[in-house]
């Protein structure tokens, strides 16, 4: 029995080193909350700013004519909302982290880590420039449905350098994206759960599939992350 366990420890330790040098594993489930918190926060700011139900926000038909405020007023409020959470869910995502990282003893910074940037930015920096290509065309009522399209496209592929659980949130945040391009009338509860609630419930099954301390097993998600 001894010799099994001994032999079980080893082909861990060898999985382990394997999956850090292909892998991103020190991804924080509380990045999840904390952006999912972030976004319901600046999703609140626009309901409050616009003066109008979470059922109403950018029909198509009438998109005109939902707020008070003129289309540059809009488009300057909506730029900075985006702005601020943006800013403030990387950050929160950088330091939750990074100090995951540190508990871990690794360095966030891999050729790992690197990769993960690189099939994010890439197709999150495609869809940046075609939501500003609709917001041109004044294509309003489709920008929510593209982000959360484009956004589950890219956990997607994010997911094959970090856990797979990605997975799950890239399907959710693609299903909620194509039934919002029919739903146009609820973009703004359909932006609120994509990047809001679905971030908080993602994020807070991480953290207890793989953060939380535990006795007796190891806290890095190696043993159970398939």
């Amino acid at each position: 029995m001894t010799e099994s366990r001994e032999h079980l420890q080893t082909l861990t330790e060898i999985r382990g080193l394997m999956e850090r040098s292909t892998k991103f594993l020190s991804l924080s489930g509380l990045s999840g909350v904390s952006a999912g918190l972030i976004a319901m926060g600046g999703a609140l700011a626009a309901y409050l700013r616009l003066r109008k139900g979470w059922f109403t926000f950018f029909d198509s038909a009438h998109y005109d004519t939902f707020t008070p405020m003129s289309r540059r007023q809009l488009m300057e409020f909506l730029f900075i909302d985006a702005s601020i959470v943006l800013t403030l869910a990387l950050l929160a995502a950088w330091y939750f982290t990074s100090r995951k990282a540190r508990r871990q003893g690794l360095s966030v910074w891999t050729s790992a880590s690197r990769r993960l940037i690189g099939a994010l930015a890439v197709p999150l920096l495609a869809a940046g420039i075609f939501c500003l290509g609709l917001v041109y065309h004044q294509l309003l009522w489709l920008v929510c449905p593209t982000m959360l399209t484009f956004y589950g496209l890219t956990l997607l592929n994010a997911s094959r350098y970090t856990y797979r659980d990605l997975e799950y949130l890239g399907l959710c945040e693609i299903v909620l994206g194509l039934l919002s391009l029919f739903l146009t009338g609820y973009s703004l509860l359909a932006w609120t759960i994509g990047f809001g609630v679905l971030h908080v419930v993602y994020g807070t099954v991480m953290w207890l599939k793989y953060d939380r301390p535990t006795h007796g097993r190891p806290t890095n998600g190696l043993l159970t992350n398939d």
